[in-house]
């Protein structure tokens, strides 16, 4: 009598359910770790900035409100990109099989999209790209408006565009596959892990363009006007 073949890999709660992950380790920390890590660290960021941008040693007038919430938006996405993207653009084949906190955060939210366990092409490419470029300048942004520097709007207009044009790719790719990598529907998975935290770098970066674009014309009809005055 024959031996019975082995499973060419371990049981995974990823979608389509026929995916095979080489090296594919369960995470060992409960799903409330991970949130309670994302959330409670951005939290303390997004109050830390909100703190430093009211401050009235900074150049210039303190800060409106809607300026200081922007700040702690790229201060957060500087965390996001540099830390959370930036550890995945390094560690991307080992994260199935890792059991460092990052690596199980990345394969919590892979049940949402499983594109990130399997060394996906396009993602790799927009992540490293999102590490690596939009991380720093997230933060140089913060940077920029803290000291008001005369590049600041430009910054804004630059990460912003970038941070759309990446996130417009990531849904149109997942849409072009039939939204394969995720259990369709699902509250937690689909809805909160894949739809809403991805949109929420297509409405603010949209909301961000439209600001920088009306400063940055506004700068331009100004130096118009006054070189139309000279002349």
């Amino acid at each position: 009598m024959g031996l019975e073949a082995e499973p060419l890999t371990a049981p995974h709660p990823y979608w389509p359910r026929d995916l095979e992950i080489g090296r594919y380790v369960p995470n060992d920390r409960p799903t409330w770790h991970s949130l309670a890590f994302l959330f409670s660290v951005s939290a303390a960021l997004l109050a830390l900035t909100w703190r430093a941008a009211g401050w009235r040693g900074w150049v210039g007038a303190p800060m409106r409100p809607g300026r200081r919430l922007a700040l702690c938006w790229f201060a957060l996405c500087g965390f996001i990109h540099g830390v959370i993207e930036g550890w995945f653009s390094l560690y991307y084949t080992d994260i199935p099989g890792d059991q460092s906190f990052l690596s199980q955060l990345w394969k919590e939210y892979a049940k949402g999209d499983s594109r990130y366990v399997i060394e996906d092409n396009f993602t790799v490419c927009m992540e490293t790209i999102t590490a690596w470029a939009w991380g720093p300048l997230s933060l140089w942004t913060v940077l920029a408006f803290l000291q008001r520097q005369p590049h600041r709007y430009v910054l804004q207009l630059v990460v912003s565009l970038g941070q759309l044009y990446g996130d417009v790719l990531y849904f149109y790719t997942e849409y072009r596959e039939g939204f394969a990598h995720s259990e369709m529907w699902h509250p937690l998975y689909f809805w909160f892990y894949f739809v809403f935290m991805n949109a929420l770098w297509i409405i603010i970066p949209s909301i961000l363009l439209l600001d920088a674009w009306g400063h940055l014309s506004a700068a331009q009809r100004a130096l118009d006007s006054v070189k139309a005055k000279r002349h």
